[in-house]
């Protein structure tokens, strides 16, 4: 696993990009930034044996390097089902192919194309791991309500994200702690700083209530949240 060092050294900061430099170092990029990612991938897996139908799709929308794949693959050695793996990234679907490859298991279809974009086949589980939160607002209810039209009675929706919080000292307290947890995985305020000025016009988070109530308006019956770590939240949405 290579060390993310891309924001190490002082420079002219442009917004934030998945090229091939971020799929280089993304295992440990997103392990060192954002807290609980390995228990909400391992939960994926125990999902996908709770509510994926045979004969039904199961996709990993914004699937990055497949790690969301790959949990869900292993739990679904005897189920009849088509996997789909997307990611708008050239660089990152190349990678995810790669990945899976080299694990035995049921055949998954990789594509790099825009999830708003493609035609979706009846499905029992869907995950947007940490994906919608780098679409554009408007373009986010007509996704999840495309989800939602194409998922089977008692499927589901994994939506993770980064949340923002109407309550200015809920919002200081859990920002205070998110760069903790950074500088304590090593990152400097440096790189810290400099991330944060990459992604601020492409990462654009809302409240946890907005997403509730999308989910709710999408088609969903019923939306909890199984997983917070301070400003990072998993939601399970069944239709």
């Amino acid at each position: 696993m290579s060390k993310d060092s891309i924001y190490s050294k002082r420079q002219n900061v442009v917004d934030f990009v998945f090229d091939e430099n971020v799929a280089n170092v993304f295992t440990d990029m997103i392990r060192r930034s954002v807290p609980g990612y390995e228990s909400i991938i391992t939960m994926l897996g125990v999902f996908a044996e709770q509510y994926v139908q045979d004969n039904s799709a199961v996709y990993d929308l914004g699937c990055s390097l497949g790690a969301a794949t790959l949990s869900m693959r292993a739990r679904l050695l005897h189920k009849n089902c088509q996997m789909i793996a997307i990611d708008n990234s050239e660089a990152m679907a190349e990678r995810c192919q790669q990945n899976i490859g080299l694990q035995e298991g049921p055949d998954v279809s990789v594509s790099c194309a825009d999830i708003r974009e493609i035609e979706f086949e009846a499905a029992s589980l869907s995950v947007l791991n940490f994906t919608l939160q780098f679409l554009p607002l408007n373009d986010r209810e007509l996704l999840l309500k495309k989800i939602a039209d194409n998922t089977l009675p008692r499927g589901a929706l994994v939506l993770s994200e980064k949340i923002k919080f109407n309550d200015s000292g809920e919002a200081q307290l859990n920002e205070e702690l998110h760069l903790a947890f950074k500088k304590a995985n090593g990152y400097s305020e440096l790189e810290i700083a400099q991330k944060r000025s990459a992604i601020e016009n492409v990462l654009i988070p809302e409240t946890l209530n907005v997403h509730l109530e999308r989910l709710s308006s999408a088609g969903f019956s019923q939306a909890v949240v199984w997983f917070q770590c301070f400003n990072f939240v998993s939601i399970i949405a069944i239709k």
